[in-house]
């Protein structure tokens, strides 16, 4: 049956959901689900922002049709290439050879690529470039790195919509509420928001940058994002938050602890400096066992607190597997400004403390607090002394 929505009185959603989908990209674990967004504008011309996967594309066909009610679709705006977006879109052009697809120059040199054709009708725009559909006049900003280098955005002048492509979107799968503010956001939402946007777009903090800086130029009362709710309240928070994680700033003044440990000494050694930090009145505590937890939500986390405790068992003379796979993770994401404690641990030979340091001396505005605790096999009871002098480092600096 068909889903569609009425945003306004001439755009409809057209996107649908997928609960199935265990891992995005194949990498990141979706329990609550993803939504593909799309969007029908009809106007004098009949313009369709971005197409779908193809898990949701007998959905998104019908909802489609249904919206369409016999008119035929002249415009197809392509923002972002990446298939879970474009992926049906020559599906959609057997169905509508009557449409121009309208995208950047890198945008059509990928759909070649892709399909091993190009849509006998295209039109390739630039920055500040529009396009009119009668009513409506868009304007194209281009907004390269995110966070593909094809990637643009459409601002619609007439109504002061931004289709934001990849950028304001979150993991988690719609049940009804399109609108960001029919939910609450901030305590169902923002933890995938924010994972969503680390994990996917976090690398290219400086690009981003650069986009919100032209966002803050337009009159934008409604945002319009290929993943999650759509935003038309409280959009200076929301994007706040963008801003604050794209400058890599520290969300929180908070503590995260992950441990990687083997026989549970590490574990038992690491809560331990969780209870003292308690007792100095460090509060929200987050504790982590990098064995169980995926690294995409750990890197969330440090991206989220201002401070990290790693402690990490030696393996293999090295950084235990977890703790190793979550650094190489923070610096491919290029993680900077925290303040960072050091645990290891090794029976006869701890050496993952020393490497885990060579490793966060080479990322930027990384601080490392005082020494790192070293444990033979199991903390012994004079190290109790060591770890209320890291606690009470990591307090001090938590006020300052």
């Amino acid at each position: 049956m068909y889903n569609t929505q009425q945003i306004s009185n001439d755009l409809i959603y057209v996107g649908a959901s997928d609960r199935r989908l265990a891992l995005f990209e194949n990498i990141y674990p979706i329990p609550r689900g993803v939504s593909y967004n799309s969007y029908l504008l009809l106007d004098e011309k009949t313009a369709l922002l971005d197409t779908v996967d193809t898990s949701v594309a007998s959905q998104f066909f019908e909802n489609i049709e249904v919206a369409l009610k016999g008119r035929q679709l002249d415009y197809l705006i392509v923002n972002h290439m990446e298939p879970d977006h474009a992926a049906t879109m020559m599906d959609l052009l057997l169905r509508h050879p009557e449409i121009t697809v309208v995208c950047t120059a890198k945008a059509a040199q990928m759909i070649e690529q892709f399909f091993g054709t190009k849509p006998e009708k295209l039109q390739a725009v630039k920055e500040g470039d529009t396009l009119s559909t009668g009513r409506h006049r868009f304007v194209f900003t281009m907004a390269p790195m995110v966070h593909w280098p094809e990637v643009m955005m459409t601002y619609d002048q007439t109504d002061n919509v931004l289709f934001s492509a990849d950028a304001f979107g979150t993991f988690g799968a719609l049940s009804g509420n399109l609108f960001a503010d029919e939910v609450n956001f901030e305590a169902e939402w923002l933890n995938d928001a924010r994972r969503y946007y680390i994990n996917i777009v976090g690398k290219y903090g400086i690009q981003v940058q650069n986009v919100l800086k032209k966002a803050a130029a337009l009159d934008i009362k409604m945002i319009c994002p290929l993943h999650g709710p759509v935003w038309r309240s409280n959009l200076e928070w929301f994007i706040g938050k963008h801003d604050v994680w794209s400058l890599y700033e520290p969300e929180d003044k908070g503590v995260v602890i992950i441990y990687g440990s083997i026989y549970g000494h590490t574990e038992s050694t690491a809560l331990r400096l969780g209870t003292l930090l308690a007792q100095r009145g460090v509060k929200n505590i987050k504790a982590y066992d990098a064995s169980h937890t995926h690294v995409s939500k750990l890197v969330a986390e440090c991206f989220r607190a201002s401070h990290i405790v790693l402690a990490s068992s030696t393996y293999n003379n090295g950084i235990f597997t977890p703790i190793e796979n979550l650094i190489i993770d923070l610096k491919a994401h290029a993680w900077q400004k925290r303040t960072v404690a050091l645990i290891e641990n090794g029976s006869w030979a701890p050496q993952s403390g020393k490497l885990m340091r060579i490793e966060l001396e080479q990322m930027k505005d990384i601080t490392i607090l005082g020494d790192t605790i070293s444990l033979k096999s199991a903390a012994q009871p004079n190290q109790e002394e060591q770890l209320a002098a890291l606690a009470d480092a990591i307090f001090t600096t938590l006020k300052s």
